[in-house]
């Protein structure tokens, strides 16, 4: 295998991947997998940048002037957007932001990577796994790169003091969670055997 160029092991990791994914998804668990951890970390991810928070009650929606021009307006931080809309549905209000689409992104790719995980786990013979465990295990780098750009949040339950420095640097692990997630992705779906699925 090392003889082959970096091109075609990618290009075949990429093609096992999609297999894969589509060998999860197609199955009743795989893909209640997939749909239970996407909505959790949604609503995790909107409920930590504080998008997604308890409401006062009342029922309506409330749009800025102007919301298409202002989607792509950067909020304080890099990566952070402005909400566009807000919607008060009683007990919760969510704002809507181009946040939203990064956290389904993100949120995305964290349901995929534990439904190839689960696949893994419940068929490690297809997998070319030699324990059920292992296709498990695989799964850890995703859940930790995931919670990556609730940083702060995190530092915040601790109580942890952090300077100015370490919040600077933290804008930058939304990337690094993306590329973590999608390596995470590739490294389980690559394993994927379809002869033996």
């Amino acid at each position: 295998m090392r003889d082959r160029p970096a091109a075609a092991r990618v290009t075949e990791a990429v093609s096992r991947t999609r297999t894969a994914t589509w060998m999860a998804l197609r199955r009743r668990d795989g893909l209640a997998v997939f749909g239970a951890v996407t909505v959790a970390y949604l609503v995790a991810y909107l409920w930590a940048i504080g998008h997604l928070a308890p409401g006062l009650g009342g029922y309506g929606v409330t749009v800025v002037a102007e919301p298409l021009g202002r989607f792509l307006d950067p909020g304080l931080a890099p990566l952070s957007f402005r909400p566009v809309a807000s919607v008060r549905l009683g007990p919760l209000t969510y704002l809507f932001s181009l946040n939203t689409v990064i956290g389904l992104g993100l949120a995305t790719l964290v349901g995929l990577n534990l439904a190839l995980t689960y696949l893994a786990w419940r068929q490690p013979a297809a997998c070319g796994l030699g324990t059920s465990s292992t296709g498990l295990l695989a799964g850890v780098p995703a859940l930790l790169s995931g919670t990556a750009c609730c940083g702060p949040v995190v530092f915040l339950v601790l109580g942890i003091q952090v300077s100015g420095v370490t919040l600077t640097a933290i804008q930058w692990l939304l990337p690094v969670a993306v590329i973590a997630l999608v390596g995470s992705l590739l490294l389980v779906g690559r394993q994927i055997q379809p002869r033996t699925a």
